[in-house]
């Protein structure tokens, strides 16, 4: 409502200004009518122009007050154009002085007058009048000049000086206007944008201010929380413990979106650049997330290539912000069956790697004209079967320009009511030439008790200051640092921290940023300058609820040895202190993790999904043994008959169709795989590679299942359909090409382009020996195959344009057809590609086609020549005796 209040307060504005704009030239127009019947008055003793302009005076004057009135000005801006052009100028031209006159100067008039006040086409067809009329004029001027009458009495000077000062003062007037409108108008934007940036920052601050609120009470029930689960407890506190940790960390998750999407919305957002290591990232998402999906009764799996790096560069939090948010969303959509997370990475260079995040569900799924809303923010798609389930709509819109920001991209496939796939692929630096490997990553299932807990190491020497004005922050962090033994000093205020600093020299100060009086920041410069202090030279860590990049950068300017965001792990607080500790202080007990049932399996090297994966239609007339080697998958195509519905190739093969054919009473028809065929065949496909490229035949050719197939990759991001413009083993010519990129590690993108540029040079041409299949099947028209068949010929059909349409007409014997067929084929053979040809055929005998070989050595040397058998569909369309030479052009 709000949008369209402002869209209607925007159009009024700029009807009201074209208003006084017309206004303005209706005084002007009025003046400089007036001022031409006085002249006329003056110099002429005719009463004929006299009339005319005294009548053109009244009639524009009476326009206008109507215009006024019913507050039309179209209307009287379409009526005053029209008069100045097809009135005044004309007259003006022909009665006083034709191009030596003031006419040319009312011309510029005119074109100001339709420039500053039309819009839309009628503008355009105004100044096509203005052109054709000056061009007219401008004729009858050179062409019949005792047409052109001149002032009388040689006043055509003062006629000329008083336009040039009337339209000069017009002009001025209206440019100055719109001048003054310009800079009004700058005026006004500028205190908007003011006004703009003064709100972005409050809502910033508030955003901010709201999420340090909120962390720092989380961070006391997180904190106290872990302390409960260390404890010898039972099974069902355990339980209720785990689950107000997973409660709290998504809670957290929550507000990192909100305030995120601040950041986003004003460019403040800024993506780190620091080393991780990805497996404990994907520990602590599946410990997060598992126990929502227990509670769902899901099955929840996750899969890691072992070849990934075992530290990486990038935004970590951001990443783990991005996988969480999918995965929730995961969740939340799926009322039975299971969520899956794959992880796999490509290698982009020796010091780069594409990171592939594939999350599968078996959910509700996502409609095909909802998925490209999916990403806007605050908007839900399908709210008929989403209204029951809680969000904020943030979260897909946050993953998308998250991964956007760091260079990759986030891709969508879905089928509605079976289920969704999201594949997230970020790319990352590489650190660590060693891989991650078949460890034992485990994790917690969130209802393991940590009562076997024991601190790494023990440092009862060590001497720690806890600064914050949170009486609840220090409880938790003494306490979840208690097992390590560290003495341990409290400060509530600043200026209690300075007094301790000057009294007592500690190894390690933990120091909270927003305190009253005296801040973190205030208290860490105050003691670095402390005279007498006994710790200018101690390391000092922040501890802050402000848990953004723009803080981190800040406290690393200022000079803090390290950062901890609110809430703080008893892990993180660990292994600050024995970082900073001297070696000499810490006593190492060794790892004292806890091992839990493995959740995570590892994925072979067979297993690994491939980047792209090439598929085409039976109809390609792609042999196996090649569609075997680059694994391309095929579609089946149909064949009809009066018997029932065969699946091409599989349930009928071309000997049964041919012999079927044969009497012409029998109904054979092919039917190409409708929408949701398509849609279940890349779905299959997908869960293979993380891009499809299908190589569909002509959509040109009737019963084609290229649109079919188009209309299926809707509802896949990562399914691309290529139009071959062919058939046969041309469109199979076009697949395995694609599949041999596929093969090369080329990406999906770049197969597509090069198709593009592969389907102008493909050949597909068939020399038949009855073009009646063609006409029964309805790939040519009945009457010109009548016509074809009446000329006892053997027609030559080729795909022009995705076409099938005669190429030529060959008159003679079966053989005499054939050979001439081949020599024309071949005849410019330094142009042909001689790495392979096809000869696709329909019903050719052993001696038939051992005889095609011979001409076609006869001709050129390929280097092989496969005699592939076209498919069934192919059969039903051209009938026996048929044969083609498929073949590539350099």
């Amino acid at each position: 409502m709000g949008r369209n209040s402002d869209l209607d307060k925007f159009k009024t504005r700029d009807f009201s200004i074209r208003r006084k704009l017309y206004n303005i030239c209706s005084v002007i127009t009025v003046i400089s009518l007036s001022v031409a019947l006085i002249e006329t008055v003056i110099t002429y003793d005719s009463n004929y122009y006299k009339l005319i302009l005294a009548g053109a005076l009244l009639l524009y004057v009476a326009i206008t007050i109507i215009t006024a009135k019913l507050k039309k000005t179209n209307f009287g801006t379409g009526v005053t154009a029209f008069l100045i052009i097809f009135f005044y100028i004309p007259f003006s031209f022909f009665t006083g002085g034709g191009v030596c006159g003031d006419a040319p100067i009312w011309i510029l008039y005119a074109i100001l007058y339709v420039s500053v006040l039309m819009i839309g086409p009628i503008k355009k067809v105004f100044y096509g009048l203005i052109v054709i009329e000056m061009v007219v004029c401008y004729y009858v001027s050179f062409k019949y000049p005792e047409r052109i009458q001149s002032y009388p009495d040689n006043v055509e000077h003062v006629y000329s000086l008083v336009s040039i000062v009337l339209i000069g003062i017009a002009i001025g007037i209206i440019v100055d206007y719109m001048v003054n409108l310009y800079q009004r108008q700058r005026i006004q934007s500028h205190s908007q944008m003011q006004e703009i940036k003064a709100l972005s920052d409050s809502q910033n601050q508030f955003f901010s201010s709201m999420s340090h609120e909120i962390r720092t009470p989380i961070n006391t029930i997180i904190g106290l929380n872990e302390m409960i689960l260390r404890e010898n407890i039972s099974d069902e506190v355990a339980e209720d413990a785990a689950n107000i940790r997973a409660a709290g960390k998504m809670l957290l998750s929550l507000i990192n979106d909100i305030l995120d999407m601040s950041k986003l919305e004003s460019g403040q957002m800024v993506i780190a650049d620091e080393s991780y290591h990805p497996g404990d990232m994907l520990s602590d998402i599946v410990g997060m997330l598992w126990i929502r999906a227990k509670e769902k009764n899901l099955d929840f799996n996750i899969t890691v290539a072992h070849d990934i790096p075992d530290e990486l560069s990038g935004d970590e939090v951001r990443i783990k912000q991005i996988l969480i948010n999918v995965l929730n969303n995961a969740i939340k959509y799926t009322k039975e069956g299971s969520v899956k997370l794959s992880v796999q990475c490509e290698k982009l260079d020796d010091n780069k790697v594409n990171m592939i995040y594939t999350i599968e569900d078996t959910g509700i799924g996502i409609k095909k004209e909802d998925i490209p809303y999916l990403f806007t923010a605050f908007k839900r798609v399908d709210e008929t079967q989403t209204r029951h389930i809680e969000g904020t709509g943030l979260g897909l819109s946050i993953v998308k320009r998250f991964t956007e920001l760091m260079g990759g991209k986030v891709t969508v496939n879905s089928i509605y009511t079976v289920g969704t796939t999201f594949i997230v692929e970020i790319p990352q630096k590489v650190i660590s030439d060693k891989n991650i490997g078949e460890v034992n990553l485990e994790h917690s299932k969130n209802v393991e008790k940590l009562s076997h807990y024991k601190s790494r190491f023990e440092a009862p020497n060590a001497k720690v200051l806890l600064v914050d004005d949170n009486a609840s922050n220090i409880m938790v962090e003494s306490k979840l640092l208690r097992d390590t033994k560290v003495q341990i000093d409290t400060a509530s205020s600043g200026a209690e921290a300075l007094e301790k600093t000057l009294a007592k020299e500690y190894n390690l100060i933990f120091m909270d940023h927003l305190m009253p009086e005296m801040d973190g920041i205030e208290c860490f410069k105050a003691i670095r300058s402390q005279v007498g202090g006994m710790n200018r030279n101690t390391h000092v860590v922040i501890l802050t609820a402000n848990a953004d990049e723009e803080h981190k950068i800040l406290f690393e300017k200022e000079g803090f040895d390290a950062y901890l965001a609110k809430p703080v792990s008893g892990e993180e607080l660990e292994n600050t202190v024995y970082r900073f500790l001297p070696s000499d202080m810490v006593n190492v007990l060794g790892s004292a993790e806890e091992i839990f049932e493995e959740t995570i399996s590892w994925m072979q090297d067979n297993k690994k999904k491939k980047t792209v994966s090439v598929t085409s239609e039976s109809v390609a007339d792609i042999p196996n043994e090649l569609a075997e080697r680059y694994e391309i998958s095929v579609i089946p195509h149909m064949v009809k008959t009066d018997e029932g519905l065969f699946r091409d190739g599989t349930e009928i093969d071309t000997q049964g169709v041919i012999s079927y054919m044969r009497k012409p009473e029998h109904h054979i028809e092919t039917r190409s795989p409708d929408t949701k065929e398509h849609e279940e065949f890349f779905a299959e496909e997908l869960k293979k590679a993380n891009n499809v490229v299908h190589i569909s035949i002509s959509s040109k050719v009737a019963h084609s299942g290229c649109p079919s197939a188009m209309e299926a990759s809707k509802a896949f991001d990562n399914v691309t359909v290529i139009d071959s413009g062919h058939l046969s083993s041309g469109q199979g010519i076009m697949a395995i090409e694609a599949a041999k990129m596929a093969a090369r590690g080329k990406s999906a993108e770049e197969i597509v382009e090069e198709m593009k540029h592969l389907k102008d040079k493909v050949r597909t041409s068939f020399v038949l020996d009855d073009i009646d299949y063609l006409a029964r099947s309805k790939q040519i028209n009945p009457k010109l195959a009548n016509i074809v068949k009446s000329l006892s010929g053997h027609p030559v059909i080729m795909l022009k344009n995705g076409k099938i349409g005669l190429d030529s007409m060959i008159f003679g014997s079966r053989r005499y057809a054939w050979k001439k067929y081949i020599n024309s084929t071949l005849r410019h053979e330094g142009g042909i590609d001689k790495s392979i040809l096809f000869v696709t055929y329909v019903g050719l005998t052993n001696k038939e086609m051992e005889w095609i070989r011979d001409r076609i050595a006869e001709k050129a040397k390929f280097e092989e020549i496969i005699f592939q058998k076209a498919s069934p569909a192919i059969a039903v369309n051209c009938g026996p005796g048929t044969f083609g030479l498929l073949l590539k052009e350099l």
